[in-house]
């Protein structure tokens, strides 16, 4: 459902079966996965129902894990650069592919 979401199409249509119109299916599919994904924690990708044990959940559902992002760093790195203040209001920092010679 992730990817229809993402193009704007039928789940129908996505699996082969539709013509590319919306039948109640497809429609209910759609709210039910948009019902669904407003439940996901933005910050961690978890569900309160995961962690919940009257739901059904586990307390200890998920252990942490690191691992390191260069471009995170990198991002990180120079936004400590951007000044306090009037001059650093606004300003966003972002990675773009470094040009080749």
């Amino acid at each position: 459902m992730e990817v229809c979401a993402s193009y704007g199409i039928p789940h129908s249509q996505f699996t082969g079966a539709g013509e590319g119109r919306w039948s109640a299916l497809d429609r209910a599919k759609a709210i039910a996965y948009l019902a669904f994904s407003r439940t996901v924690c933005e910050s961690c990708g978890t569900r309160p129902e995961e962690w919940d044990e009257e739901a059904g959940g586990d307390r200890f559902a998920y252990v942490t894990e690191t691992h390191r992002c260069v471009g995170c760093e990198l991002i990180a790195m120079e936004q400590e650069q951007v000044p306090d203040g009037p001059e650093g209001r606004g300003v966003k920092v972002g990675l773009r592919p470094r040009k080749k010679a």
